[in-house]
């Protein structure tokens, strides 16, 4: 049976761990601290993140990455994307060459603007970025992990890897897809948490069905523009981690990110939604770095524009959407298609 190991006690680093420890492979999940690592074993459940989700017995819990890694068949960073790139430091010297490396992050990192496997593969270097991948799609942890029925995409520039990652992470109630569009995959999950934050804005108004879908859509148009340019597939943004990922995220009352909108639109600060929210909302630093990478690359994104004025410059939410609602009038897919 493959040996697997995910880093990061995040809900859904746990909850692919469980669900792939379900499975009967030896799963070993990082925790930072033997503290954390001890906590979290003697109860057989992470009690903090994923309360109720019993541990398989296939599933152990380490604080060490020498221990956590060794015959590592697929390595699972389940970390923030800020912090991508410390993780990815400090295992590597323990990754045996042909060992698969899969991020399920979403989120670009601060500063480059990189995706995570750009990330990964930086730091990897050439004998082991080939075997990079990632994984996305309208996966909300929670619902995983009580077995509700849901699907995902596993995307590499190696179509092989994805293949085999997928088939390793595929449940009965977790269908996996493979992808060749890394780029796309990547920036699908990773964008859409800055519509999910305008989303939650939305219902937190109460502007309604209309409003809500029409923002979703043009957000997707907007993530599909620069995901492009970036040299990603159009037809990506109809599957899973674009559409897929959107909808869930933008819907769910689970997602961390639709609730910041909602609670900064009913007058909450950002600093005490994020105190109570128990965990990260990746939208927050991908609206920061999605607006660097557009201006790079020559981009229009409106949305991520205003979100950006929103959270950091101190702008009415509320002015925002006059904004965005008195811009020119414009055919409705330019940028993605020549206009007839």
């Amino acid at each position: 049976m493959p040996e697997v190991t995910v880093i990061g006690t995040t809900s859904w680093g746990t909850t692919l761990a469980v669900i792939m420890a379900q499975k009967g492979f030896g799963v070993a999940l990082w925790a930072r601290s033997e503290d954390e690592a001890r906590t979290i074993s003697a109860a057989r459940e992470n009690r903090p993140r994923l309360p109720g989700i019993p541990f398989p017995p296939s599933l152990t819990v380490s604080s060490s990455l020498q221990e956590a890694l060794e015959r590592t068949t697929l390595v699972v960073l389940a970390v923030p994307s800020q912090s991508m790139r410390e993780n990815v430091r400090r295992l590597a010297p323990f990754l045996a060459p042909g060992c698969i490396v899969m991020s399920v992050a979403k989120g670009l990192e601060l500063g480059s603007a990189l995706r995570m496997s750009q990330v990964i593969q930086e730091e990897l270097g050439p004998r082991l970025s080939g075997s990079c991948c990632a994984l996305s799609g309208p996966n909300l942890s929670r619902e995983i992990a009580q077995g509700l029925p849901s699907a995902t995409v596993v995307a590499s520039e190696d179509l092989r890897v994805a293949e085999t990652a997928r088939d390793l992470v595929t449940t009965p109630r977790f269908r996996g897809y493979c992808s060749n569009d890394l780029v796309g995959v990547e920036l699908g999950g990773t964008l859409k948490n800055i519509v999910a934050l305008g989303a939650g804005m939305s219902d937190g108004w109460g502007y309604g069905a209309n409003a809500k879908a029409a923002f979703m859509t043009r957000g997707l148009a907007e993530i599909t523009r620069l995901a492009v340019v970036a040299g990603a597939d159009p037809l990506t943004f109809l599957g899973l981690a674009g559409f897929g990922d959107l909808v869930a995220t933008c819907i769910s009352p689970f997602s961390r990110n639709r609730r910041v909108g909602e609670e900064l639109a009913q007058g909450q600060p950002l600093k005490a939604i994020l105190a109570a929210l128990g965990g990260t909302a990746e939208g927050l630093t991908t609206t920061v770095a999605a607006r660097d990478l557009a201006r790079r690359l020559g981009v229009e994104m409106p949305i991520t524009e205003q979100t950006y004025r929103v959270l950091y410059e101190g702008f009415d939410p509320r002015q925002a959407i006059v904004e965005l609602m008195s811009r020119e009038l414009k055919y409705e897919l330019e940028g993605l298609a020549a206009e007839p």
